[in-house]
């Protein structure tokens, strides 16, 4: 036999040989993409809750400020509010931290020597895909345990923050207004903590005018809320001013501390936020807000199931217009606002669907049909580019209408700016 000549078997092992280090190199690049994105996904996610988490604190500077409690109530209470963010901060994190990746790999010429290489664009798909679906996964969580508990968790420290604003912030002698229309006052505080000489002046209904007198009073806690209950006093309530007003004498009243809430919120009961899937798959039929409110508790139940679509559809969405190589500047700019744009615009999208499920159940399919939606074309423009080698491909087709649609309204706006700056 010739030196030169192969047998089949042997030809057959450097197939295998070249197959096997091939495979090793892509499983390298995945494991390299992962970690990338990955990394910039946690620290975009941990910016974007740091922001949102310092704005929920300063609105709620007045829970030290002015009703008396501390600094942890303060981090407790904000953090709290956190994870029902994080359901959309966690989507929009992993898109820019993967338009990121997509991006730098791009511009160091890396995607350009994956594809010389006989590669598809599968190859950055797919850690991109396992990552959204552990995001996936981190989102059914939140919706499904960590968003009820932390919402129920909050109630009890509003109920709490109320009671301590009358039994600590109210000084005697002075004047407290909780709130706009809610007017405090007592004469003195005993050693147990009831309340001597008590004054309350409620004008917040537009249409009645109540003031409640009392010699004592005392806060009583009974879950889920808390009462302050009055002993030997009078009501006086005033309907029409051309009426005289109307005094009901009492020996004890009890004074709901929940009517301190928002008008139209139903007390004592939880909301759709705060329960659970299978409190929202099976309510009870005493229930008084499912009833009064059964499209929020339909918009609230299919929006947990939902949302988990959106992270893989921003994946493909990423891989369809910015996992194939650009060799221009340009190019890679116009397919990073694009994929940004069509992403971002069917999360808006979907927000604004939900609140027509709430409304009308007509639009539940749109609900879900909207990120599968986006799916499959992003599925197309994947498989239309890799048909399209030579020539205009089709992600470039969608980019420069895009583009050519978005043109004017740009040259509008500048027109209106230089406009401006010259009056």
């Amino acid at each position: 036999m010739a030196r030169g000549r192969r047998t089949p078997i042997q030809r057959a092992r450097d197939r295998a040989l070249t197959s096997g280090v091939a495979a090793g190199r892509m499983g390298i690049f995945a494991r390299y993409v992962f970690r990338q994105t990955a990394g910039a996904f946690l620290l975009i996610l941990f910016s974007l809750c740091s922001i949102v988490w310092i704005a929920l604190a300063l609105r709620q500077l007045n829970v030290v400020t002015s009703q008396g409690q501390d600094t942890w109530t303060l981090i407790k209470m904000t953090t709290l509010a956190l994870p029902n963010l994080m359901a959309i901060i966690a989507p929009v994190s992993f898109l820019i931290a993967a338009l990121h990746t997509l991006n730098r790999l791009n511009t160091d010429s890396e995607l350009i020597v994956l594809t010389a290489s006989g590669s598809t664009v599968w190859t950055a798909a797919k850690p991109l895909l396992l990552l959204a679906l552990i995001i996936t996964a981190g989102l059914g969580f939140i919706n499904q345990l960590a968003q009820p508990w932390s919402f129920r968790q909050l109630k009890e420290y509003v109920v709490q923050m109320r009671t301590d604003l009358l039994t600590q912030v109210i000084q005697p002698g002075r004047f407290s207004q909780p709130e706009t229309g809610l007017t405090f006052h007592i004469r003195e505080r005993a050693l147990n903590g009831e309340l001597i000489g008590l004054v309350m002046h409620d004008t917040r209904a537009k249409d009645q005018a109540q003031s409640y007198l009392a010699e004592r009073g005392v806060i009583v806690k009974q879950e889920p809320t808390a009462y302050l209950v009055m002993n030997a006093g009078h009501i006086i309530r005033r309907s029409d001013a051309k009426e005289p007003p109307q005094i009901i004498a009492f020996d004890t009243y009890a004074v709901d501390l929940d009517q301190f809430e928002p008008q139209g919120e139903q007390v004592g009961e939880l909301k759709p936020r705060e329960r659970y899937f299978d409190e929202l798959l099976d309510t009870d039929p005493k229930c008084k807000i499912c009833k009064y409110q059964a499209g929020q508790f339909r918009a609230e139940f299919h929006e947990r199931f939902a949302s988990l679509l959106y992270p893989t559809a921003f994946a493909l969405i990423i891989v369809a217009f910015v996992g194939q190589a650009r060799s221009t500047r340009s190019s890679r700019m116009e397919s990073l606002v694009v994929a940004f744009l069509i992403a971002a615009g069917a999360r808006l999208g979907g927000l604004a669907l939900n609140n027509l499920v709430a409304a009308n159940a007509m639009f539940l399919p749109a609900l879900y049909g909207l990120p599968i939606a986006m799916m499959a074309f992003a599925i197309a423009v994947i498989k239309g580019g890799d048909r399209q080698r030579s020539g205009l491909a089709m992600v470039d087709k969608v980019v420069e209408a895009v583009s050519n649609a978005a043109r004017p309204l740009l040259t509008r706006f500048q027109r209106r700016r230089g406009g401006a700056h010259a009056t």
